[in-house]
């Protein structure tokens, strides 16, 4: 906004409407859950670099070899081939995990945004929405 604008802005419409505290609301209760997407986004990401992990020192292993594998809390000893396909598909599941919170996390992020707009549009710099 130029200075004219802000002025008119603040000179005209300082009050607070209903909708523009619903609007405040709203972004908050996103930008909450923007930051718990984005720690849920990180234990993903770290739970398939582990993963990968496990299967690159799985290569190096005797076909014949048991392999502790864990299933709920305990450990099962299963052949390789078996616990290399059971690697798979839980990193088949975390990648589509790490696929639906990047999907919400970006529709959060686009809402916010259209409430930035809105919001900077009617309070100009007299208020702040940087996360």
């Amino acid at each position: 906004l130029s200075k004219e604008d802000e002025a008119a802005v603040s000179t005209d419409e300082n009050e607070v409407r209903r909708e523009d505290q619903d609007k405040i609301n709203r972004f908050s209760r996103l930008h909450q859950r923007e930051m718990l997407l984005e720690e849920e986004l990180k234990a993903k990401a770290k739970d398939k670099e582990d993963l990968d992990e496990v299967s690159n020192e799985l290569e190096l292993a005797d076909e014949e070899d048991k392999i502790p594998y864990k299933i709920g809390d305990s450990f099962v000893s299963l052949p390789l081939p078996e616990v290399q396909e059971m690697l798979a598909s839980s990193t088949a599941k975390i990648e589509e995990a790490v696929l639906a919170v990047e999907e919400k996390l970006s529709g959060v992020r686009e809402e916010m945004q259209e409430l930035k707009v809105a919001l900077y549009a009617r309070f100009g710099r007299s208020i702040n929405l940087e996360t």
